[in-house]
């Protein structure tokens, strides 16, 4: 029978050949018969947190295992190090699991990888990190009553939270902060850098808590059916805490059961949307009223889309565009879940021109880098290089200029991203504004990663 740690090895296998996001692949492996294990609930939320966790964190279990072997990582079998990545994952930071366990369940894993020969290495290297690892944890309660240290590893079940090591594992944050950085918050060296350049060394330390911290699940209520009150007293009927977010449709589950066996899921009484992702249509919304016609140029997987839909009514016309088939099916189901009727999928085939129009309004939820939402999507801070900004600055500025090309005087554009970079957001907004003088800018908005939920970018344009 195939245990949780199998299935996650197999998943973290499928990402590191570039298979698809993170969040597919699980959902591959437990729903649309990619691997089809015979597991339960309890086992997709272990699987879950390890891919995930293991993905996070890469570049600081690296950190605590290269001192144990005797040749460079890269030389190591990608499935041989998968495994101990995923025992060093557990030692470190799943406190529920205890060590044996973890080193134990971990060895075992080396025959489902085809690597049987490499039991007593994995035993040998998990021992070790075991013994670095200690029960101990420490708070830092403020930027000058502990020094960042290199014998703490930073852990997410508590904000500002460290697990003690035995050895002083990371870089110096004072004489090293970049190192640091990359090192304990695990981030690629060029984006710790970066960041570090711009926000400075403690605001980065709480980026790194958010975006290795599994991300509150949102979800926005489904106006069409049923208000937010209503909903949440549905909820609270469940024994299910909530909170509700600064939009009027919008709430934090606490804990909750999976998303699937929410109540009201089949009868569309809600849609999984991050807070930030709310606000992007709102700002849409005011201007996409009940009965336009509206071009949704990046529609999947839908969330914004849908999002319009009701902000209209279910009156009007939205025309939801993407280059992926199987990404716009998912705009479609979810659209029949929630009994949305005004939504056309639109398959643009490659190098083809988006719809001609005329509009009353668009929005452009461009492709970016999503460094806005690495705790939510944890294989981007490895997969997006500092040389692809360029390409996709290009790339956002071409959908905006069709946006407003397809737009009729006096009509709304809103342009969004999941990024927290300059360049990608008001700079490519102040780009198009200089090269079309009867565009103005009304409005702009940037979501801080982690104030409250994940970070991002809208603008909203005026054609004269």
């Amino acid at each position: 029978m195939i245990t949780a740690r199998q299935v996650a090895a197999d998943v973290l296998a499928r990402s590191r050949a570039r298979a698809g996001f993170v969040a597919e692949l699980v959902d591959d492996a437990f729903d649309t018969g990619g691997l089809r294990p015979p597991l339960g609930g309890a086992d997709r939320r272990f699987v879950t947190q390890l891919v995930y966790g293991v993905m996070r964190r890469r570049a600081t279990l690296d950190a605590l295992i290269e001192p144990f072997l005797h040749k460079p990582l890269h030389a190591l079998q990608d499935r041989v190090l998968d495994v101990l990545h995923l025992g060093a994952f557990q030692l470190a930071f799943l406190t529920h699991v205890p060590k044996h366990a973890a080193v134990h369940e971990s060895v075992e894993l080396a025959e489902h990888v085809g690597s049987p020969q490499a039991k007593g290495f994995l035993n040998g290297v998990l021992r070790r990190v075991s013994e670095l690892i200690t029960d101990q944890f420490t708070l830092r309660p403020g930027p000058d009553a502990l020094p960042f240290e290199p014998h703490a590893s930073p852990v997410t079940a508590v904000t500002g939270r460290y697990r003690k090591l035995n050895a002083p594992i990371f870089p110096d944050a004072s004489a090293d902060p970049i190192g640091y950085l990359s090192a304990a918050h695990s981030w690629p060296w060029w984006l710790a850098e970066r960041w570090f350049n711009r926000f400075g060394l403690e605001e980065c330390v709480r980026l790194g808590f958010h975006f290795n911290a599994a991300p509150p699940l949102w979800i926005r209520t489904n106006k069409l059916n049923v208000d937010r009150e209503a909903y949440r007293l549905q909820l609270a009927a469940s024994a299910i805490d909530c909170e509700p977010g600064e939009h009027p449709q919008s709430l934090r589950l606490v804990d909750s059961p999976g998303v699937r066996d929410l109540p009201g899921y089949e009868a569309g009484d809600f849609c999984v949307q991050d807070h930030s992702s709310m606000l992007v249509a709102a700002a849409a919304g005011t201007a996409a009223l009940p009965g336009m016609r509206v071009l949704d140029l990046c529609s999947a997987p839908g969330g914004k889309t849908s999002h319009l839909a009701e902000l209209m009514d279910n009156r009007g016309a939205i025309i939801a565009c993407d280059i992926e088939p199987r990404r716009l099916d998912t705009v479609a189901t979810l659209c029949r879940r929630l009994g949305i009727r005004i939504v056309t999928p639109h398959l643009i085939q490659e190098n083809a021109e988006p719809p001609a129009g005329p509009f009353d309004a668009a929005l452009v939820d461009a492709p970016c880098s999503n460094t806005g939402v690495l705790g939510r999507r944890p294989e981007v801070r490895w997969r997006i290089k500092p040389t692809e900004f360029q390409h996709l600055i290009r790339l956002q500025t071409k959908l905006l200029f069709q946006a407003i090309e397809r737009v009729k005087p006096r009509g709304t554009i809103v342009y969004s991203t999941c990024s927290i970079e300059p360049e990608e957001n008001e700079g490519v907004v102040k780009g198009v504004l200089r090269a079309m003088k009867h565009v103005k800018l009304e409005a702009e908005r940037y979501a801080i990663p982690g104030r409250p939920s994940d970070g991002g970018y809208w603008a909203r344009l005026r054609k004269s």
